[in-house]
């Protein structure tokens, strides 16, 4: 199977499927994290193209349909990363890391997480 590679619209409405789960074209429209205005109809087609592609599936409940994604978030998103890191950041994790650190607000149970990553992925490198 061919890599796929969302836009960034697509990109926006995935991860809002797979953050909050199965959702109708208006819950996707209302959770939108960028904030713009868009119209309904401007969602509904680009969910219909993303089903199309193969990114989304949808169910029907009473008159509405009721969408989810068709793959897991790190089929889309490993590509994704691997290109960045390799382009952007020469390929060291760290400088990734470093400028996503510094550059994002993070709390301090996200830095527990963080830390509780790292330390999951030094055990598995030592085995």
């Amino acid at each position: 199977m061919k890599d796929i590679k969302p836009s960034d619209l697509e990109m926006q409405i995935l991860s809002v499927l797979w953050e909050k789960g199965d959702m109708t074209v208006r819950d996707v429209l209302e959770a939108m994290p960028d904030g713009k205005k868009r119209a309904y109809t401007s969602i509904l087609s680009v969910m219909q193209v993303m089903e199309k592609k193969g990114l989304l599936k949808h169910k029907t409940r009473g008159t509405a349909h009721v969408y989810k994604p068709a793959m897991k978030r790190e089929k889309i998103i490993q590509p994704f990363m691997k290109k960045m890191l390799n382009e952007v950041f020469g390929g060291k994790p760290s400088a990734m890391m470093q400028a996503l650190l510094t550059e994002t607000p993070i709390s301090n149970k996200e830095m527990a997480q963080i830390q509780e990553i790292i330390k999951e992925a030094n055990t598995k490198s030592e085995k």
